[in-house]
């Protein structure tokens, strides 16, 4: 969801700027709420994967009348779907899933000349073929008076010292997962400098965050499962470092222009990096990386393993510096 926003960037710089709208699962509400572009986000009831026609039906009635053209960013035929029934004229996507007729403005998707998401969402947006902005940084913004309403609820204080950020899960799986005892080494030795540290993550992360925590000898503030995306959002904001696994939180934090140490396992920084001047990819890319698999095959996972705690806290340096 964060990648999509240079795609809104471009689509508001035609001439008339259009009014735009998404439509999306609920969860992505606090992400579109920070992004200029978007004049309204509409929740899309539909469980992932489900299809639903009687529903798609009805929403795509709701929208009828209101739009010129819909750019679908998924590649499933029921993502189209809402679309067509809306009668949007103009419906623009990628081939696949049979959808000829389904959308009447296809695009043929060249893996090469685009290897990364934010440039294959944002190509849906120009003209086709023609070439794309270079500048295709995501960026996020936060209300100030939100970040102080959220600090104040979670009783916290971002004047009490410099905040680290760890954000140690990764909803994908383990292979994603820099080890608990390597965040707890960053968090004592930022602790040793008096910085605050704070933990992040979903409740599904709670038991890493956990590990993190009771390995840095409980000194950071755990906040898994403690906050919505919105309130994640805030933090991040407040935040002078963040060190995070290849996760939507790592996005957050690129869009909002914080300094961010990445640490890649088993995906390729090729294809979603964060993107921004102010992050630092790590990765070791071993000979069996990137596999993409969930829980590494070989039983080893020395692609997060071998990547030191010293390599993060220099790389960290340098960003502060």
């Amino acid at each position: 969801m964060v990648m999509i926003e240079p795609l809104l960037a471009l689509l508001k710089n035609r001439q008339p700027a259009p009014a735009i709208d998404v439509l999306a699962p609920a969860w992505s509400r606090p992400l579109l709420e920070r992004m200029a572009q978007v004049r309204r986000a509409i929740d899309l009831p539909i469980g992932h994967g489900a299809l639903a026609l009687d529903e798609r039906w009805r929403i795509g009635r709701t929208l009828r009348g209101q739009y010129r053209q819909a750019i679908v960013l998924p590649g499933s035929w029921k993502s189209a779907l809402i679309p067509l029934f809306a009668h949007i004229p103009k419906r623009t996507g990628f081939v696949r899933e049979l959808r000829y007729g389904v959308l009447n403005d296809t695009r043929r998707l060249n893996k090469r000349a685009l290897p990364m998401t934010v440039q294959r969402f944002a190509a849906l947006g120009a003209a086709s073929g023609a070439p794309l902005p270079a500048d295709l940084r995501p960026r996020l913004r936060c209300d100030p008076a939100a970040v102080a309403g959220t600090l104040a609820a979670l009783n916290l204080d971002a004047a009490a010292g410099r905040v680290l950020v760890l954000c140690p899960g990764a909803e994908y799986g383990p292979a994603k997962r820099w080890p608990a005892e390597h965040f707890a080494a960053v968090a004592r030795h930022y602790r040793a400098q008096g910085w605050q540290v704070w933990l992040l993550g979903s409740a599904r992360d709670a038991p890493v965050a956990a590990a993190v925590n009771a390995a840095a000898d409980e000194g950071c503030v755990d906040l898994a499962g403690r906050t919505h995306l919105g309130q994640a959002c805030d933090l991040i904001a407040s935040a002078d470092l963040v060190v995070s696994n290849d996760s939507g939180l790592m996005h957050v934090a690129a869009a909002l222009g914080r300094p961010l140490v990445a640490v890649y396992g088993s995906s390729d920084p090729g294809f979603t990096p964060p993107l921004s001047d102010r992050a630092q990819v790590l990765y070791l890319n071993p000979p069996c990386s990137p596999c993409f698999e969930r829980e590494c095959p070989l039983g080893h996972l020395r692609c997060l393993n071998d990547l030191a705690p010293s390599q993060v806290l220099a790389a960290a340096a340098q960003l502060l510096a």
